[in-house]
């Protein structure tokens, strides 16, 4: 005569039940991002472009000294990171992860975010100089340039950079003496966040050269009375046919 056996489910017995170690890192995450402030904040930052904690703290409606405790919360959960420039200090998404995150729960939550309007005035903002070193969008375009052709390797924690092989070749072929360049008692490269892109442009001696060289061969002139570099018809041929940058 057939005899039923344990017709009742018990979980703990019929199933591996594997603890999820990830829960509690999740719901940390997930409390930094749901307190409004830091959001406002998280969400100022997704367009890519650093800003200060001052910056930040107008745009979260909260004191600097109450957006310093929030963004210290948002660095702690590896969301945001920060690196000092001078007398500032400017924040930024950790990474793409992040953004895409944010850009996911913005599809849930609807709406429509403000884009960054610098206030930087047009001339300045298009090309000028910094220290010795070309900024600007660009300067930030011509840098970005290099990343993806693979001339520069990314900024590592001191937000210095290097020339790969490939980079040292092409620039050499412009007429930048890179060991000269190096021989130089100042930082060789580095990411320089610049003031109205607020996104790297190159900086450092290799930076200084470049400058030197878009000056020399007349692809931008600079103007008698202000920082403000005009690109040349010619540069623009040049830029698109050396750096395969449209200007």
């Amino acid at each position: 005569m057939p005899v039923a056996i344990n017709p009742y489910f018990a979980y703990d017995q019929s199933m591996d039940v594997v603890t999820c170690h990830h829960d509690s890192g999740v719901s940390k995450i997930a409390a930094a991002i749901g307190e409004p402030a830091r959001a406002r904040m998280l969400y100022c930052l997704v367009d890519g472009r650093a800003r200060t904690s001052t910056e930040l703290a107008v745009i979260a409606g909260v004191s600097p000294s109450t957006a310093s405790v929030h963004l210290q919360r948002l660095t702690t959960e590896r969301l945001v990171k920060v690196f000092a420039q001078g007398k500032h200090r400017y924040y930024s998404l950790e990474g793409a992860n992040v953004a895409n995150a944010l850009e996911a729960l913005s599809v849930l939550a609807g709406g429509v975010r403000k884009p960054f309007m610098p206030s930087t005035p047009s001339g300045l903002r298009a090309a000028r100089t910094c220290y010795d070193h070309v900024a600007g969008a660009l300067g930030v375009s011509m840098h970005d340039q290099m990343l993806s052709l693979g001339w520069l390797t990314g900024a590592g924690a001191d937000h210095a950079c290097d020339i790969t092989q490939k980079g040292r070749e092409a620039l050499q072929r412009l007429g930048i003496d890179i060991e000269e360049a190096r021989k130089l008692r100042r930082r060789f490269a580095y990411a320089c966040v610049d003031w109205s892109e607020r996104r790297p442009h190159l900086g450092g001696a290799l930076g200084a050269a470049l400058l030197n060289l878009l000056l020399k061969r007349k692809w931008v002139s600079q103007d008698l009375d202000s920082r403000a570099l005009s690109v040349t018809n010619l540069g623009r041929r040049e830029m698109l046919s050396r750096f395969r940058l449209r200007v």
